[in-house]
């Protein structure tokens, strides 16, 4: 008798341990970023739940993005990875080619590429998450985050824009001016001192224009660094990876990937080594798969992914100065046509590697595109857009 009372007492109190923590989860997954204590950093959450498709809708949907593939990539030519989903659910993806030419390993769901410049939509986000948590302000001078960085009148919000009117570090230090020693390999406090000490200098007056440049970025990884007190790779994976189940998704870590990463290659299959440039990051140097990718952009689709303040300040266009389509936001790139109608990207091209990430809130679209051999085939993902709304790209997805 006695046996079977502290059973029932053992039950009640593992019970009673689970039900706490479930709900400690469920009252720390509904607490604001802005209330969080100072030591703890703002998480990304999954989007979950949301609308089925129609069975009917995704096969038809599904033959017309084939029949596009087909012909964008002939011959099985993409040698990468590609996936299209609505409401979060896949309706079309396709893994050609190799992942290593030399070992012969196929690309499949699992392998994680080099996602280029799309690695600045995920730098962006985590620098707006900790905005949106009150650990720096978007119009808040950089160096009043990093002391040594010499242009007084650049903002968070100026590096994020790519107004900030500061040179491209890959020219700065490319050439025979003693500026940089191109044998040793270049770090992102490398830049930052290298702006502070060598006189580089401005490409133009700060917010006077866009010029897309990496430098923004690699500062921006830096800002990470100082705000959160740990790694740039370290924040990443709290904040984004980690929660959002993310695990074919890791920041390259020059030391100890360098050997194991899936290389890139030319169009003619000739492997691309690695260069001086390779240990910076923020700006590229994220590896990731189409799977983990739309996971991040579900989340970035969520009602609280930001407060609605600053979130409807990330789809604006901040070149204005010259009338045309084209703009950028915060960390995204955008077509916005006279119509009303907006369209959300970024591209992203280093050594090989060649990525397209699309998200179309509208219609709740994610379309991605990675590949590490050489193909400017990847950009023409955006084609698909018009099989979801009014897109006036020139599409080939009929038979």
């Amino acid at each position: 008798m006695n046996y079977f009372k502290k059973a029932n007492i053992l039950q009640i109190l593992v019970l009673s341990l689970v039900f706490n923590a479930c709900g400690k989860d469920q009252e720390e997954s509904d607490v604001k970023d802005s209330e969080l204590p100072e030591n703890v950093l703002p998480k990304m959450k999954p989007l979950v739940n949301e609308a089925p498709l129609d069975e009917a809708y995704i096969k038809t949907t599904r033959q017309k993005i084939a029949h596009f593939y087909n012909k964008n990539w002939p011959g099985k030519s993409a040698n990468g990875a590609f996936l299209v989903a609505k409401n979060g659910q896949i309706i079309f993806e396709k893994y050609d080619g190799l992942a290593n030419f030399s070992k012969k390993d196929s690309i499949t769901p699992n392998t994680p590429l080099h996602i280029a410049s799309v690695s600045k939509v995920l730098t962006a986000t985590a620098i707006l998450k900790l905005v949106n948590a009150n650990r720096l302000k978007l119009d808040q001078k950089v160096n009043t985050i990093l002391k040594e960085f010499p242009f007084p009148d650049v903002t968070v919000r100026m590096l994020l824009n790519h107004r900030s009117g500061l040179r491209n570090y890959a020219y700065f230090t490319d050439r025979n001016d003693g500026v940089w020693d191109r044998h040793n390999r270049l770090s992102n406090q490398d830049i930052l001192t290298l702006l502070a000490t060598k006189n580089i200098g401005l490409e133009s007056r700060t917010n006077t224009r866009f010029a897309y440049c990496n430098t923004n970025y690699a500062m921006l990884a830096l800002i990470i660094e100082k705000i959160t007190k740990k790694r740039y790779k370290e924040v990443m994976t709290e904040m984004i990876f980690k929660p959002l189940g993310m695990t074919n998704t890791f920041v390259f870590d020059y030391e100890k990937d360098k050997d194991r990463i899936v290389p890139s290659y030319k169009a003619n299959r000739v492997e691309i080594g690695k260069d001086y440039l390779d240990e910076v990051y923020g700006d590229k140097n994220i590896y990731s798969t189409v799977r983990d990718l739309l996971k991040f952009d579900r989340a970035r689709n969520r009602k609280d992914f930001l407060e609605p303040e600053l979130a409807k300040q990330v789809y604006v266009g901040y070149s204005n100065e010259k009338e045309g389509e084209k703009n950028y936001g915060l960390g995204i790139r955008m077509i916005n046509w006279k119509t009303g109608q907006n369209f959300y990207f970024h591209n992203g091209w280093w050594h090989g590697n060649t990525s397209a990430y699309i998200t179309l809130p509208k219609e709740q679209v994610t379309i991605i595109a990675l590949s590490n051999k050489m193909n400017k085939s990847t950009y023409n993902v955006k084609k698909v857009a018009p099989l979801f709304g009014d897109y006036p790209f020139e599409t080939d997805t009929e038979e």
